[in-house]
């Protein structure tokens, strides 16, 4: 049987994003180890709190400070962290109602094994060590022995030096397997022949293949060669810098239609000026040191392609 092909990947990035009063003076509580909730046209306490009434949908911004103990409505056990989790070891994933509030704030619980974690349970608040106006500020919850609610500080939300804006990163890991068709398109990569498939009913050739065409719904076989050059089609310039990407902004990225092919692919564009890079430049692949992929595309000297010859693939 072929060797199946598979790659570890992640996609990364940190979203950046600016908080309004409610969000601002919660995120900021915590950092002083004061944890808020907002109150409702009807009374309720919602923790975390929200801006808008869920049932009116009007603006609420009445904050109410909880207590850093509540009672646990459901859990679950989380016997692997995975990296970034708030603990190393298993613990359980908790909705905590706490002490003042009425609905349930998502967090972790630090206990020794499922066993030891119930519904209906006491819990309060440990907080992390260094803090700085972010839900990791609640490091975890513990167990707490008391009935009684926990004190509470006073403070409302009468801070200085407001939280005004946070950096969330979001990061994805996976495996990645190419199926069948990428996995050819991979192979003949590596002998620097870049190969599609084309669909036996609208005959439009793909690259790179999907092992199916996307809008008749049948199955593609039929190899097809195609370049290696090609037509920019569209193209955007690269003003920042990706983390761990050594390329030197601004750069360009253009979707490209290699001769031959039913539609564009993407790839960077490199030899020429960026603010030089247009459509209908004609390109030829420039192949990666080890030879296995195109590392980006340069001009070919060739006059412009007609914009007729690919408005299709726009």
């Amino acid at each position: 049987m072929p060797e199946v092909l598979k790659a570890p990947l992640v996609v990364e990035f940190p979203f950046t994003r600016s908080l309004g009063p409610v969000q601002s003076a919660f995120l900021t509580g915590l950092r002083e180890q004061v944890v808020l909730g907002v109150r409702t046209t009807d009374g309720r306490v919602l923790v975390p709190p929200v801006e808008y009434d869920p049932v009116t949908a009007e603006e609420i911004h009445d904050l109410v400070e909880v207590a850093p103990t509540g009672t646990v409505t459901t859990w679950a056990w989380n016997h692997e962290p995975r990296r970034g989790q708030p603990l190393g070891t298993p613990f359980a994933w908790v909705l905590v109602r706490l002490d003042g509030a009425d609905t349930a704030l998502l967090h972790a619980l630090d206990a020794p094994g499922p066993e030891a974690v119930h519904s209906g349970m006491r819990v309060r608040v440990r907080w992390a060590r260094t803090r700085s106006g972010a839900i990791t500020d609640i490091a975890c919850f513990e167990p707490y022995d008391a009935e009684e609610p926990g004190e509470l500080t006073g403070l409302g939300d009468r801070f200085e030096d407001m939280v005004t804006g946070i950096v969330a990163p979001a990061r994805l890991d996976y495996v990645y397997s190419p199926g069948r068709a990428q996995s050819a398109y991979i192979e003949n990569l590596s002998g620097r022949r870049t190969v599609g498939e084309r669909c036996p009913s609208c005959r439009k050739v793909y690259v790179p293949p999907k092992g199916a065409c996307p809008t008749c719904g049948v199955a593609t076989a039929e190899q097809v060669e195609v370049g290696p050059r090609g037509t920019v089609t569209t193209y955007c310039i690269v003003n920042i810098k990706a983390k761990n990407l050594d390329i030197e902004v601004p750069y360009v990225y253009a979707h490209i239609a290699l001769d031959g092919a039913g539609l564009a692919l993407h790839g960077r564009i490199g030899g020429i000026p960026y603010h030089e890079v247009r459509m209908g430049l004609r390109v030829e692949p420039v192949w990666s040191e080890d030879g296995r992929h195109p590392d980006h595309y340069r001009p070919t000297g060739e006059p412009d392609a007609d914009y007729e010859t690919y408005k299709e693939m726009l």
